[in-house]
C-alpha cells in the first residue's frame, strides 16, 4: 500500500490505482483482511483498522480520517466533529463528519460529510489523532455562530469547564471574524457561558432561566450545616434562599442515592432553604412551569428569611 501518513494508513481508491493496484487486487486484499473498507472509495490497512475499531469511538475516528482523505488537501476537521475530538459536549450529536475547507476551491458535498467553506488561519488549526483539527477556541466559536443559542452555550460551558479554553481566547478568535454570519450570537454565547456548569442539562437550564426572566443564579455552591456543609447545589439564589437542582436520568436509578438525596433536601429545608427539582424534559418542554415553581419558592424563601431575621 502507498504510504499516506494518515490514520491507519487510510488511502483512497484513486491513490491505490495510481500506485498500480487494480480493482481486482483491491477486492482480493479486502477479502483477505489486508485492506479494510472504511467507506466507498476509501480503505485502511486491515490490521491497523481492526486495532482502532477495538477501542471506544474507533469507528467514528476512522470515518473522520476517511472524510479528510476524500475531501483532499487543506480540509480540516471542524465544528461538531472537532468538538468530538476535543471531548467538548454537544447538545445534539450529528451523523455526518464536519469539515472546513478554504473558500473558492469548488468543493462538492459528499455523502456523510458536511463541508464549511471558511478561512482558517494557521493559529486556528491543531493536530489530534494525526488529523488537522480546529483548535478548541475556534471550534467553540464556529459552533456558537452556526448553532442555536442554547446549543452554543452547551458547547462553550463544556469547553470552559474542562479548561480547554478561556473567555479571552474565545473573544480573540471571534475578533478575527467580525463580519461572518452568526458572530453577534456567538458573542452573546461567549459572554453568557460559565465554566461552573457541569453538564449540558445545567447549561440548558441556565439559558431557560434567562429566557423566563429569572435572575442569574450562583452555580455549584456549598450550603447548609453548622459544622460542615450539607452539600453542593446546582443553582442558588441567595436573596431568596432558594435552591434549584437538576435531576438527570440516572439520578434516582439507585434507591440508595435517591434516599440520600431526600435526606439532603430535608436537611437543607431544615436550615431554611427552599429546594426545587426539575428534569431535562421539564426544563426543555415546559420551562415556564419550572420558572413558576422557582418564583413560588422565591416568595416562600423571602418570607422565611424575614422570619429568621426577625426571630
Amino acid at each position: 500500500m502507498p504510504g499516506t501518513g494518515r490514520v491507519a494508513g487510510i488511502v483512497t481508491t484513486a491513490e491505490l490505482a495510481a500506485a498500480g493496484f487494480s480493482g481486482a487486487r483491491i477486492r482480493t486484499l479486502t477479502r483477505r483482511g489486508d485492506l479494510h473498507q472504511v467507506r466507498r472509495g476509501v480503505y485502511a490497512n486491515g490490521p491497523r483498522a481492526r486495532e482502532i475499531l477495538a477501542i471506544a469511538d474507533g469507528r467514528q475516528l476512522l470515518q473522520l480520517a476517511a472524510a479528510v482523505a476524500v475531501a483532499g488537501p487543506n480540509a480540516v476537521v471542524s465544528h461538531e466533529s472537532a468538538a468530538y475530538l476535543h471531548s467538548i459536549d454537544l447538545l445534539c450529536t450529528p451523523d455526518v463528519a464536519t469539515l472546513t475547507c478554504s473558500p473558492g476551491r469548488g468543493w462538492k458535498a459528499r455523502f456523510g460529510v458536511r463541508l464549511h467553506a471558511m478561512e482558517l488561519p494557521a493559529e486556528h488549526i491543531t493536530t489530534m489523532a494525526r488529523l488537522p483539527v480546529t483548535t478548541s477556541a475556534r471550534t467553540v466559536v464556529d459552533l456558537a455562530r452556526t448553532l442555536g443559542f442554547r446549543a452554543g452555550v452547551v458547547t462553550a460551558d463544556s469547553a470552559l469547564h474542562r479548561k480547554l479554553v478561556t473567555k479571552p481566547e474565545l473573544r480573540a478568535v471571534l475578533a478575527t471574524c467580525p463580519r461572518w454570519r452568526g458572530t453577534r450570537r456567538a458573542g452573546a454565547v461567549i459572554e453568557f457561558a460559565d465554566g461552573r456548569a457541569e453538564s449540558p442539562l445545567e447549561s440548558i437550564a441556565r439559558a431557560a432561566f434567562a429566557d423566563c426572566g429569572l435572575p442569574p443564579p450562583e452555580l455549584q455552591v456549598w450550603l447548609g450545616g453548622t459544622v460542615e456543609p450539607v452539600g453542593r447545589v446546582d443553582f442558588y439564589w441567595k436573596q431568596y434562599r432558594t435552591i434549584a437542582e437538576v435531576d438527570g436520568a440516572i439520578k434516582y436509578a439507585d434507591p440508595d442515592r435517591a434516599r440520600a438525596q431526600l435526606r439532603r433536601d430535608s436537611m437543607l429545608r431544615d436550615d431554611g432553604f427552599e429546594v426545587v427539582h426539575f428534569t431535562w424534559q421539564q426544563i426543555t418542554q415546559t420551562p415556564e412551569q419550572v420558572a413558576a415553581s422557582i418564583r413560588k419558592a422565591f416568595r416562600r424563601g423571602a418570607r422565611n428569611g424575614e422570619l429568621r431575621r426577625s426571630g
